[in-house]
């Protein structure tokens, strides 16, 4: 048996509002997530898709399928790169936040990665950049606090 994830993330602006949308599928159960935040970017809103499915995997006895049409989250994984940019401290690379945040995570899984090419009809694909833009245009947008933060002391410097 295989829980399949579908990712996505959107950004309305880079920086701007942003949200992600995950579909995931065990079996013949279904759910859904979306979350929206004020100012982010779509690269940290791709990446915190994955996170947050991963997280709300209740149980790691069976193997996950993760589908995201993200290259920058397909290959900084399956090629290892997340890898060595800690061994260099994320020297130069963004989100560290969020990488650190998924290595904890995925190591917790057996997981498989696979890209799909976006908007170009696959379902589950456009259900997720759906809900993505859906949530990255709601009122009640959460703070990426660490984004923000992090702009912060780049426009004191």
């Amino acid at each position: 048996m295989v829980v399949k994830i579908y990712t996505d993330g959107a950004a309305k602006g880079n920086p701007g509002n942003g949200g992600y949308g995950v579909v995931m599928r065990f079996d013949k159960f279904e759910k859904e997530l979306s979350e929206g935040f004020r100012m982010t970017t779509n690269n940290r809103m791709e990446l915190l898709a994955v996170i947050v499915a991963l997280e709300s995997m209740k149980t790691n006895e069976f193997k996950i399928h993760i589908y995201s049409d993200s290259k920058y989250v397909i290959d900084s994984i399956s090629k290892g790169w997340i890898y060595n940019w800690k061994k260099t401290g994320f020297k130069g690379k963004k989100n560290q936040d969020l990488w650190l945040r998924y290595m904890e995570v995925a190591s917790k899984f057996q997981l498989e990665l696979y890209w799909v090419k976006g908007h170009a009809g696959h379902p589950e694909n456009e259900r997720c950049d759906y809900l993505a833009v859906k949530a990255a245009e709601g009122k009640d947008l959460k703070i990426d606090t660490f984004f923000e933060n992090l702009k912060k002391e780049e426009k004191l410097l």
